[in-house]
């Protein structure tokens, strides 16, 4: 940036035409220090960052505004108490463009919803917070009287005694958990170490086992569960034939490959179906031994008829 530009942006340069007899350079512009936050200020508005001091829900769409959320808000002063001013503070929400209007009350030390919203009325319960309920403004005026203080000292002298056990027992057990820091540290180190061991251990099996992902140990739960689980059959014997058509199989694609595994599948068969009558005794082995020997005779017959 060049000179020229940085006085600019300091709002430091003074044209050729100034005089010092034409006062400072915001009159000699015709515009105010503040700029656009001052353009109502003959009415007595200034342009301010208003923070919204809690929860309200909006008047014109019923959606809730959050404690904390800035708007461009219009201040301006609208009456005193005593000698403290009451300002006024007029914006518009960005969910629908309502105007909201917000007072303070100096006498009460809060803000006030005039218009536009509603504020969100939060309870909270003293036991749920575990927070002590302060005295009500009734209360507090009684206060000034001696014989009600001494009573009211009487009675938080009763709840002190009561809750002193408790208490007690409470530092009591804060004080042996943080009495060793090196004994505490050490334990906690230990038991991450085993954690990770226990990680490692659990991850290394996963990978024996192919799988990418980590199992968890295992429990009562999952071992009932498999013992629940019962396969068909006919599981085992078509994995088998399946592998063993995967086998016979040719890897190259051709139209003798199926017809190929087609036999093999049936010689399969034959197989396991002369296997099973003979476990369960409906064909004797004599009688199977003599229908092999006789088909042997008859192939060695025909073989020796061809070569004659």
């Amino acid at each position: 940036m060049s000179s020229l530009a940085a006085a600019r942006a300091d709002n430091f340069y003074y044209p050729p035409e100034w005089t010092p007899d034409q006062g400072s350079l915001n009159k000699f512009h015709g515009q105010h220090a503040l700029r656009e936050r001052a353009k109502k200020i003959d009415q007595g508005i200034l342009v301010i960052r208003f923070e919204m001091p809690y929860n309200i829900w909006c008047g014109g769409c019923n959606s809730m505004i959050g404690k904390g959320v800035r708007f461009n808000a219009e201040k301006k002063q609208v009456g005193n108490y005593y000698s403290t001013k009451i300002w006024s503070f007029s914006m518009k929400s960005a969910c629908c463009q309502n105007e909201i209007v917000i007072q303070t009350d100096p006498k009460n030390c809060e803000y006030v919803i005039i218009s536009g919203a509603q504020k969100k009325t939060e309870d909270y319960d003293v036991e749920d917070a575990e927070t002590f309920e302060l005295p009500a403004a009734e209360e507090r005026g009684k206060l000034a009287d001696p014989f009600y203080r001494l009573e009211h000292q009487e009675e938080d002298l009763q709840k002190k005694k009561q809750a002193e056990p408790v208490l007690v027992r409470l530092q009591r057990v804060s004080d042996s958990r943080h009495s060793d820091d090196y004994s505490l540290n050490k334990a906690l180190r230990s038991r991450l170490r085993s954690q990770k061991k226990r990680v490692v251990e659990e991850e290394t099996a996963s990978a024996k086992m192919g799988l990418a992902i980590r199992l968890l140990p295992r429990s009562e739960e999952d071992n009932s569960e498999a013992k629940r689980v019962k396969f068909p059959s006919k599981f085992e014997r078509s994995r088998k034939d399946k592998r063993a058509l995967i086998k016979a199989a040719s890897i190259f694609p051709d139209s003798s490959g199926s017809s190929r595994m087609e036999l093999e599948l049936k010689r399969r068969k034959i197989k396991a179906s002369i296997t099973t009558r003979l476990l369960s005794g409906s064909v004797k082995p004599s009688a199977w031994s003599q229908s092999c020997s006789t088909s042997a005779i008859n192939k060695g017959s025909t073989v020796t008829a061809r070569k004659r």
